[in-house]
């Protein structure tokens, strides 16, 4: 079948042309389906034998996506599609639609039926006094058997919705001044729960075809591995714009409200920032290109949607209707430009701690972005370079290069932002499938700091994240402080345009693209991050302490593997007594006030997170609600409380940037107090304090 699909392609007969006014969505599903399998096979780093396993594991993934919560299929619909379980590695190969047709059909009707159950139940007068409890753990409940049981299910999931709902005013009302009556609260709870479910079935109503079908072929993808997936052309673009941090459009942050698209958020320095009408709490009912006649209603667009007909080219010019928060109707033109999203991109503060005489540098990095759309897009490698020489002109004594919660990014910059700090060598070894590894260094012989250096990580910090900061520990260079492990994500993924791969068929593009897996990248001692991630110098614990975080909670993640080492000198610059050090920062924290309370409350999240039965009579679970809330009461002030004598200050060459715009002002200062409440930082400044006693003559090159 594949093979008869294949030769149709690529006589181009498969385009519907003439003979529709609009391709068939099914065909254009065969063309993507057929790509990207083509792409998994010829391409992915662990290709997979098509077998009953990989059958197994795909309807196993798929029937998670379909309905998790086990909320809307019945055991009935499960056994029938389960006669398929067996099936997809055929399916597959075939590229056959007959189980995703079938699945598509069964919770389109289970989701009605749920509605209509949802209905009857949310008008029920509930008893909260009865003795009776809920599980909320997906992965332990199984599929109604019938429809008593599904009513069931649903009637203790609303009266739970109304439960958590009730107790909030309650605990509200004991301390508002104009008090309510409990039948008061109790009607207000069951009004808040109606809107959530009815808001809920709102946007399952709008979910469509293609939105299932990207579903089932992401499932596909993921059994190869976790990373592979399918973008449509939306997904690719907003993928790149995250990347790139930059997008040609009016500016704005949209979100539903109802039936209404809302602007939530003004980028700043973008088109409608200039403007002045566009205000956040708009509603946007009406959207009309220059020079086209149509208005466009979008009242109850999917918000993905109207973004496609708001985004354009620089240059171009969109007519909004918008609804003022007053009630008027206004129209505004708005001129299409490039918009630099700053959020997201590298920047730093001089820290300084009271009665120390040092002065540190900092830099928050929370991705390594980079874009490839434009020759003078941004890149992270040069701009953390640039925050480099601004905190070298103000003579600092180290650096602190935060990567927490840094998911990864660009390749080409992790390598470029590892040579900052070395003279040259390798840097990372990457390995494509079926071939030996290749090594990318760091050609520039230029080092542009060798000062003291600290790199923070935690269990997010992954991928570009884990490259540097391994190269790091590698090196010697610098010193990795962070909570047990980084995430663990060993692996490197590259964009396979469909179009490119379908000859013809142009009323059916654009097709997307496809993110596979093709290598995995080793550490230049030939370890690999891969599910280990890195450990780092110093471990801090934090929240997430005693729960399994990471690549290692993928189902189908890729294993663990070592290859060679590379040869690679260490510099001349290096920190040596890594032990004293992790010594020194392990006995303040064992004495520290703070990080026990840190490890109380990581012990009290798993405990939490472990408990997943909750009663539904309202005197216990009022109970359980206040014993969690005194528990939590002991941390409340854990990240609250500004540390004494720790305090962050702007680059002055920043600030005239950061005051041109009040909502930048504000950001800013959201965030240096942010910092100045960071134990993780202080502890980290400690360790740098160390540091410099035990390395003096580290740095002496930009001391000169």
């Amino acid at each position: 079948m594949k093979a008869v699909i294949l030769a149709l392609v690529a006589a181009g007969v498969l385009a519907v042309g003439s003979f529709f006014p609009e391709p068939d969505p099914k065909e254009k599903e065969e063309l993507i389906f057929y790509a990207v399998s083509n792409f998994l096979e010829q391409v992915h780093y662990r290709p997979l034998e098509m077998n009953n396993d990989f059958s197994e594991n795909a309807f196993k993934s798929y029937l998670e996506v379909l309905d998790n919560s086990k909320r809307f299929l019945l055991q009935t619909d499960v056994d029938e599609l389960q006669k398929y379980e067996k099936l997809l590695d055929d399916q597959y190969e075939e590229g056959s639609f007959e189980f995703f047709n079938l699945s598509e059909q069964k919770i389109n009707k289970a989701i009605e039926r749920a509605k209509k159950v949802y209905d009857e139940t949310i008008k029920m007068d509930f008893d909260f006094t009865i003795d009776e409890d809920i599980n909320l753990d997906d992965e332990e409940k199984a599929f109604p058997k019938n429809m008593d049981e599904l009513k069931e299910g649903w009637r203790k999931m609303i009266k739970y919705e109304i439960l958590v709902r009730y107790e909030d005013k309650l605990e509200a009302n004991e301390k508002a001044e104009k008090k309510k009556t409990e039948e008061e609260l109790k009607k207000e709870a069951y009004k808040d729960a109606k809107e959530m479910f009815d808001d809920w079935f709102d946007r399952l109503g709008e979910i469509r075809r293609s939105d299932r079908f990207e579903a089932y072929l992401n499932t596909i993808t993921h059994v190869f591995d976790p990373h592979s997936d399918y973008y449509n052309p939306k997904e690719k673009q907003d993928f790149n714009i995250n990347m790139g941090g930059r997008l040609e459009g009016i500016g704005a942050r949209l979100q539903r409200d109802g039936d209404y698209t809302k602007v939530v958020d003004i980028i700043v320095g973008g088109p409608a920032w200039k403007g002045k009408e566009l205000e956040v709490d708009d509603l946007i009912t009406a959207v009309q290109q220059k020079g086209e006649d149509e208005v466009l209603d979008i009242t109850g667009m999917r918000v993905d949607d109207v973004v496609q007909h708001i985004r354009g080219k620089k240059g171009t010019i969109v007519y909004l209707t918008v609804k003022k928060k007053d009630g008027t109707m206004v129209d505004i033109e708005i001129e299409r430009d490039i918009v630099i999203i700053e959020e997201g991109k590298a920047k730093s503060v001089i820290i300084e701690r009271e009665d120390e005489g040092h002065k540190y540098g900092y830099i928050r990095l929370p991705k390594f972005y980079a874009d490839f759309e434009s020759k003078d897009g941004r890149s992270s490698a040069v701009d953390v370079a640039l925050e480099i020489e601004k905190l070298k002109a103000e003579n600092v004594d180290g650096i602190i290069l935060d990567l927490r919660n840094n998911g990864g990014g660009s390749l080409r910059d992790v390598v470029q932002m590892s040579g900052l700090f070395i003279d040259e060598g390798p840097i990372v070894q990457v390995k494509p499938r079926g071939r030996e590894p290749y090594v990318l260094e760091d050609e520039d012989p230029e080092t542009k700091y060798d000062g003291h250096l600290i790199v923070m990580v935690n269990g997010y910090s992954a991928s570009a994240s884990e490259i540097l900061a391994a190269a790091m520990q590698d090196y010697d260079r610098a010193l990795i402080v962070g909570s047990k492990s980084t995430f663990g994500k060993g692996t490197v993924q590259r964009f396979y345009d469909l179009d490119r791969a379908v000859r013809g068929n142009g009323d059916m593009k654009p097709l997307g693209e496809v993110k596979l897996t093709t290598q995995k990248y080793f550490r230049v001692n030939g370890g690999s991050t891969q599910l280990k991630g890195v450990v780092p110098d110093v471990i801090l614990p934090d929240n997430f302490h005693y729960i399994e975080t990471g690549e290692k909670q993928y189902d189908y993640a890729m294993e663990w593997t070592e290859i060679d080492p590379v040869e690679y000198e260490l510099p001349k610059m290096t920190v040596s007594n890594k032990e004293i050090l992790s010594k020194n920062s392990a006995q303040r924290i064992e004495s520290d006030e703070q990080f026990k309370l840190v490890l109380e409350n990581a012990q009290r999240l798993k405990e939490n997170r472990d408990d997943k039965i909750y009663s539904l009579n309202f005197e216990e679970f009022n109970k359980e609600v206040d014993a969690r809330e005194q528990a939590a009461e002991k941390f409340k002030d854990l990240w609250s409380n500004q540390i004494i004598g720790l305090n962050a200050s702007n680059l002055p060459i920043d600030l005239e940037f950061i005051e041109a715009d009040s909502s930048r002002i504000a950001r800013n200062d959201v965030w240096i107090k942010d910092l100045q409440k960071d134990i993780y930082l202080n502890e980290t400044l400690n360790i740098m304090k160390d540091m410099i006693t035990a390395n003096p003559s580290l740095g002496s090159l930009e001391k000169k």
